[in-house]
């Protein structure tokens, strides 16, 4: 018979090969021996792969590109101990390269590494699973990963770890994971604390410098400090800080010193054991600027507290740092600065550092080449000046307010903002003051009231507004392009911005060519829609209104329909009708480019002569003589001479369009005239009201009765003068036949003129009435009644009588 053949489909022999040598030549050829199921040849290609990627970072990248790291990450949790041990070191060798760890951050590879953190795993897994993490560690999302997998208890527990590579690696995780606030505070609770202490005492300078490193992040926590305190973590770092030996870790360990000396407590022990004078030590140490540094910081920590205050005040600390302030060292003098800085918020330091010429010293580094000292120099000087006008004036004597001008324009917005705080600290006095605005203060504030930086902004408004308190520095706030800047702030809902903002629109409020420039920018429809918020109205806020209100009576009127006695009717003044809560009230020159239209025309009040019109008040020329003709006759050829004789002088400016000005009114002219000549000189003030009255109504029409009210032309005068005019808007002095609002304001007008008082109340359908105070009643041994009594005058009926306010009289003088 043949020799049998094996038939497809029968078993294979169960017999196995005695034990072969497997030797790969390639990369390639190792990465597929990952996938085999015999255990010894994975613990040879785990070896291999590890020894391969050692030898630099491309063959860690052609590891990657043959596929090696998704078996790598499944060897790792293997049954076997010497392949997950060989399998660790492959990958934590290969995890060092940037390319293989963005390819480990898409595997989800964390929670297997962290399984085998625990203590009955081999040290060499430990170091290579940690060298793996402290890779992964430094990007955002593999740090919360860890945390979120709980890698924190088990990382503290190997920092106790006999091997050094392992207490390197896992502190340089959790010192990563400490810069998050979460980890902070669980390195705490999970009892971190001590075992970071331990490894001050290593021989190995690295880990040495890794566990101050921690110290440094995890003790900005109060609760922290106060376990620090309690593990003797004081005396400790005062160790380092005694030994020379330790001198590479002095820098960092004061910085750990200093975060834990802000409460008196930890002061205190420092102090007891010595500690502050060594701290004094390093801060009199020349050629360390680094240590130098580091203790003047620490020691600026200790300042905060009035208590630890008390005793740097007795060590004579402010003679030493403004000794330190003309160092050579950049950063020796940045810490010092900010040491005076937090020492400034006691008074007794102030005054020193005035006294023994740190303000001089501080000044003069305000023109350093470095950001961090400018910045550091600006904020002392906001501190050393607030609330201490002498200071305030060590800094104007020194020359500090001309270059802190100048920082205005800065582009740190720390040196803005304390620059403009030290600058609103030094406006309070006249002198200085006017010393800032003469550099051009106002011009250099604009930009920063755009910033999106809220101290900025905050302190920008506080100097605009000590500032601003001189009229020609509002007048170059307008000019400057200020007051829309400012105006937008209003629309901001930080409350500090929007208080300050308040602010200083209450301050430029004070003239009205800044009042209108802000209303027109719509700051009383921001104030009334703030006003009406419950979160976000204030005291300031109702106080801003109220000034743009009384700087400009023309918006006042409209909106409130009242004007008190104290409101006294100036030239530019228009009646526009009552205006609607919230709605924009456009100013004189928008409303006389409208075309003519049907409604009641805009009444304006002007008493400058034709000469007087944009002319200084001391360059202005009496009245001339009116004609006798028609008033809207006699306007226009008047307004044409006018406009001849500025022709010339306009060219310049605008060779197309001239600028706007209000139509003369000779007849108000006239009326003023008349007043102060015929009505004031009377000695009884009845009388004075009365012929004021009859002038009123002689000049708009005369007496109406009550029954033939409605007969009165009034309503087509206005139109004929509108049509003659070409004009909505209508001096006051040109109406012949006025109703009650007209009267009303002619009155208050002659009053305000001739320096007498009255109200101008606004009422329903056209009513407008005037109120005066006078005595009557009952008189006294004087011949005056002891209390005044209001009148509401007539001025449309029977011109010239008092109607006792509240009588029936008056109330149908009011209504209809």
């Amino acid at each position: 018979m043949g020799k049998k053949v094996k038939r497809e489909g029968e078993s294979p022999c169960k017999e196995t090969f005695e034990p072969l040598p497997v030797e790969g030549k390639t990369p390639a050829t190792v990465v597929l021996l990952l996938s085999s199921s015999e255990e010894d040849i994975l613990v040879k290609a785990c070896d291999a792969i590890h020894a391969f990627a050692e030898k630099g970072d491309e063959n860690k990248a052609a590891l990657l590109a043959f596929g090696a790291l998704e078996p790598l990450c499944q060897l790792i949790t293997h049954n076997n101990k010497q392949v997950r041990r060989n399998a660790f070191m492959a990958l934590g060798i290969m995890a060092t390269n940037g390319g293989v760890k963005n390819a480990l951050k898409k595997l989800d590879v964390i929670p297997s590494i962290i399984g085998k953190l625990s203590l009955e795993e081999d040290v060499v897994v430990h170091e290579f699973a940690t060298l793996c993490l402290a890779s992964l560690s430094v990007d955002f999302i593999c740090k919360v990963q860890i945390f979120d997998n709980k890698g924190l208890p088990p990382l503290i527990q190997l920092l106790s770890s006999p091997d050094p590579d392992v207490k390197r690696n896992s502190l340089e995780i959790i010192f990563n994971l400490v810069q998050d606030y979460q980890s902070r505070v669980a390195v705490h609770e999970l009892g971190g604390i001590l075992p970071l202490l331990e490894l001050l005492k290593s021989d190995f300078p690295v880990i040495q410098h890794l566990a101050l490193k921690t110290l440094l992040n995890v003790t900005t926590d109060k609760d922290t400090c106060h376990t620090l305190r309690q593990q003797q973590g004081f005396e400790k770092l005062m160790d380092i800080l005694s030994n020379t030996d330790f001198s590479d870790l002095h820098a960092e360990a004061l910085q750990v010193v200093g975060n834990c000396l802000s409460d008196s407590d930890s002061f205190q022990l420092i102090h007891k054991g010595g500690g502050l004078t060594r701290l004094m030590e390093f801060v009199l140490t020349p050629n360390m600027p680094e240590i130098q540094s580091s203790a003047i910081k620490c020691i600026a920590r200790v300042a905060q507290s009035p208590e630890n205050f008390n005793a740097l005040h007795k060590q004579s600390l402010e003679k030493v740092l403004v000794e330190l302030l003309s160092v050579v060292d950049v950063s020796v003098k940045t810490a010092a600065c900010q040491a005076v800085s937090a020492m400034s918020f006691h008074q007794a330091s102030k005054d020193s550092f005035r006294e023994l010429g740190g303000i001089p010293a501080v000044v003069q580094l305000l023109k350093d080449e470095s950001l961090a000292l400018r910045e550091a120099a600006t904020q002392t000087l906001s501190n050393l000046t607030h609330n201490s006008p002498l200071n305030a004036f060590a800094v104007y004597e020194a020359g500090g307010h001309e270059i802190l001008v100048q920082q205005l324009y800065g582009s740190c917005p720390a040196t803005v903002a304390n620059s403009a705080a030290t600058l609103a600290n030094m406006a309070g006095q006249e002198v200085v003051r006017h010393s800032i605005l003469s550099h051009g203060a106002i011009q250099a504030l604009v930009e920063p009231l755009k910033s999106t930086n809220t101290q900025v902004l905050v302190n920008t408004t506080q100097c605009l507004a000590a500032l601003a308190c001189d009229t020609e520095a509002r007048a170059e706030l307008q000019s400057a392009g200020g007051l829309q800047p400012l105006v937008n702030l209003l629309r901001s809902y930080h409350k500090e911005v929007l208080y300050n903002a308040c602010l200083a629109i209450n301050v430029c409020a004070s003239d009205q060519p800044t009042t209108v420039e802000m209303c027109k920018f719509g700051a009383l429809e921001m104030l009334q829609e703030i006003n009406q918020s419950v979160n976000r109205r204030s005291s300031f806020s109702k106080l801003a209104t109220i000034s743009l209100l009384n700087s400009n009576l023309s918006v006042k009127y409209s909106l409130t329909g009242h004007l008190s006695s104290t409101d006294v009717i100036s030239d530019g003044f228009y009646d526009a009708g009552k205006a609607r809560a919230g709605q924009r009230i456009l100013t004189l020159e928008e409303l006389s480019k409208h075309p003519v239209n049907q409604h009641q025309p805009i009444i304006v009040v002007n008493t400058a002569t034709e000469e007087t019109v944009d002319v200084p008040e001391e360059k202005q020329s009496n009245p001339s003589e009116a004609d006798t003709s028609s008033k809207a006759e006699r306007r226009t050829p008047r307004k044409k001479k006018e406009d001849e004789k500025q022709k010339d002088e306009i060219r310049p400016e605008s060779p197309t369009e001239k600028p706007w000005k209000m139509m003369d009114d000779v007849s108000l002219q006239l009326l003023v005239k008349e007043a102060k000549e015929s009505v004031f000189p009377q000695s009884d003030e009845r009388e004075q009201y009365a012929a004021l009255a009859r002038l009123v109504s002689d000049a708009m029409g005369g007496a109406v009765e009550m029954e033939k009210l409605h007969e009165f032309p009034w309503v087509l005068h206005l139109s004929e003068l509108k049509f003659q005019l070409q004009s909505n808007v209508v001096p006051i002095g040109l109406i012949r036949r006025g109703i009650y609002c007209h009267r009303a304001l002619l009155f208050k007008c002659l009053v305000d003129c001739i320096g007498m008082s009255c109200t101008l109340v606004r009422g329903e359908y056209n009513r407008a009435w005037n109120e005066v105070l006078l005595f009557g009643g009952n008189p006294s041994s004087n011949g005056r009644s002891s209390q005044p009594c209001r009148y509401i005058v007539d001025l449309m009926h029977q011109p010239g009588s008092l109607l006792r306010a509240n009588t029936p009289a008056a109330v149908q003088y009011q209504t209809i």
